[in-house]
């Protein structure tokens, strides 16, 4: 606790586990109260009064130090000691107590513990109780192109339309006379047909009438 009660003075706001920042905020709070009571008391000259020396002189006492002390035996950087005393504690001077603010985030990426923020109140803007994360940028619409080259992919997109046609009308040309040739081939061969067989039956009647002239002459 006392390391991160020292992150906490130093930075004002601290990430950690929402179980670990219920058992800080106690904890920070009451450091913070010995710190008023310090400023208070020295304010207000309520300081104890010094031994005299060997000499008999007894000097001025301008800090309570017993309240220093007690702070001292848990905050062990002198830079973050001189923090609480001198900036935290003159501006929480007129708070009675609530001097921190737990802001849950939820659960935290791989483990699933759940994360929280904990941080001084007059050291931070104020809350609503809900945390608003960062939306992401959306990227900005590029400029838009000049008339002219939009004219240029026009007309280049246009051109194979209009020479798509022809080729399109000839192969339905070639698909309409196919049929036709087909129908005339069908008629020449219907019609030699008859011809072919009238052939053959002359023929044969030619063949019937020798045979009988044989015949007869026999």
């Amino acid at each position: 606790m006392c390391n991160l009660a020292t992150d906490l003075f130093l930075h004002k706001k601290l990430v950690t586990t929402e179980a670990k920042a219920k058992e800080l905020r106690p904890f920070a709070e009451s450091l913070i109260t010995r710190a008023r009571i310090a400023l208070r008391n020295e304010q207000n000259g309520n300081l104890p009064t010094a031994r005299p020396n060997k000499s008999g002189e007894v000097a001025t006492v301008t800090k309570d130090f017993v309240q220093r002390r007690q702070v001292g035996r848990f905050i062990r950087n002198k830079a973050v000691l001189q923090e609480l005393f001198d900036t935290i504690a003159p501006a929480v001077a007129t708070r009675d107590g609530g001097y921190t603010r737990i802001i849950k985030l939820g659960p935290r990426r791989g483990d699933g513990g759940r994360e929280a923020i904990i941080e001084l109140v007059d050291f931070s803007a104020a809350q609503d109780g809900v945390v608003r994360r960062k939306k992401k940028a959306t990227p900005k619409p590029k400029a838009s192109a000049p008339v002219e080259a939009v004219a240029a992919v026009a007309a280049v997109a246009a051109s194979p339309v209009v020479d798509a046609e022809p080729a399109v009308e000839e192969v339905i040309e070639e698909t309409v006379e196919t049929p036709v040739d087909a129908v005339e081939m069908q008629a020449d061969t219907t019609e030699e047909i008859p011809a072919s067989e009238e052939a053959t039956a002359s023929d044969d009647a030619s063949a019937d009438t020798a045979d009988a002239g044989d015949a007869s002459g026999e």
